[in-house]
């Protein structure tokens, strides 16, 4: 039942996601700059949430929008409406829903969609991570220098020692390809899928990383903050690897090692 309604639950907010995209639609701004919400994702959430209200309304909710819905359960489903906004605001289709399940503070189940792509990515704990229903795995890439990798720039942030900048500029300069597609739950599925080799982002929330995480790690990759410590989807900085350059990449980015 669980699954069940996860997958619904995915494509109720996918159904959405199509009958505005490419369409007139409202666009607001929340706190900073480019950091929009549109008419699309209120919509999304709607249906997102009313699927699993209809299957289990005691159900603990977070969801970027609407906050959270406190609910005294052991069940806590972590929901971004639309990963990619600005992308989706813009007609790219780079983007998706986004939604992880949490039992007793353990991701346990996860779901991203990309409707535009056909691409459905699943996870659960201890069972592996699939696209459309195949099997998925991370790549065998052994380092840094010939990866390819992703990342993300915050909103609003201070252009502090070490920041995004920074890091990104020690990749580059170096030649290593870094990506910025604009949807934090496409680069982590896309690490699992073993397109890209890494990713790391300096501010996500947990509804960004939630479900890309558990994919992630049930593709055989690993998931930690920037210095290698054990993740949670409750801390910003995120490093999803696919295990082999997991060591390098936190050295290179605590500038503990040059390229």
């Amino acid at each position: 039942m669980l699954k069940h309604t996860l997958i619904e639950a995915t494509k109720a907010g996918a159904a959405e996601i199509l009958r505005f995209f490419n369409s007139d639609f409202k666009i607001s701004n929340k706190e900073g700059i480019n950091n929009l919400v549109t008419e699309a994702d209120h919509a999304a959430e709607e249906a997102i949430i009313g699927a699993i209200k209809s299957k289990f309304p005691g159900h603990y909710i977070l969801s970027e929008e609407a906050g959270e819905i406190i609910q005294d359960s052991a069940f806590k489903w972590i929901i971004d409406p639309i990963d990619g906004t600005v992308n989706f605001a813009h007609g790219i289709p780079l983007n998706c829903v986004s939604i992880g399940i949490e039992k007793e503070g353990e991701i346990i189940m996860a779901a991203v969609y990309n409707p535009h792509l056909n691409e459905f990515y699943f996870a659960e704990k201890g069972r592996g991570a699939s696209l459309n229903d195949k099997p998925i795995r991370v790549s065998e890439q052994s380092q840094v220098i010939n990866a390819c990798l992703v990342t993300g720039f915050p909103y609003t942030y201070i252009n502090s020692t070490n920041g995004p900048l920074e890091i990104f500029e020690r990749f580059v300069r170096k030649g290593v390809p870094v990506r910025r597609l604009g949807s934090a739950a496409i680069d982590l599925c896309w690490v699992a899928a073993g397109r890209f080799d890494g990713f790391y982002e300096h501010k996500l929330e947990a509804w960004d990383s939630a479900a890309g995480y558990l994919i992630v790690e049930e593709a055989g990759g690993k998931v930690t903050d920037h210095e290698g410590n054990k993740f949670s989807v409750y801390q910003h900085k995120v490093l999803a690897t696919n295990g082999k350059i997991h060591d390098e990449m936190v050295a290179v980015i605590n500038n503990k090692k040059e390229l």
